[in-house]
């Protein structure tokens, strides 16, 4: 079980982008792994998404991943006021 938040990501990814910047912008510690340039984050991204890459992918540290969440799913799994969609 992770011990910090990990978004899985690419480059290219929009919906990236902006949970990364949700993120930073709330000042919320994560790691971030492209999984263009991390062959381990691919597999891992692959595995927990049915053999899809889907992005981002992000795993909690009580083990629980949302994956594509729009920025109110954010908020809400980490008690934070509702941001914008």
């Amino acid at each position: 079980m992770a011990e910090k938040i990990i978004m899985y990501t690419t480059d290219w990814c929009g919906d990236c982008r902006r949970a990364k910047r949700f993120l930073d912008e709330r000042q919320i510690a994560y790691e971030n792994v492209n999984i263009e340039q991390v062959r381990e984050g691919l597999e891992i991204v692959r595995k927990l998404n049915n053999g899809n890459r889907s992005v981002p992918t992000i795993v909690f540290p009580d083990g629980s991943i949302l994956v594509e969440p729009s920025n109110v799913q954010l908020a809400q799994k980490l008690g934070l006021p509702f941001g914008e969609n």
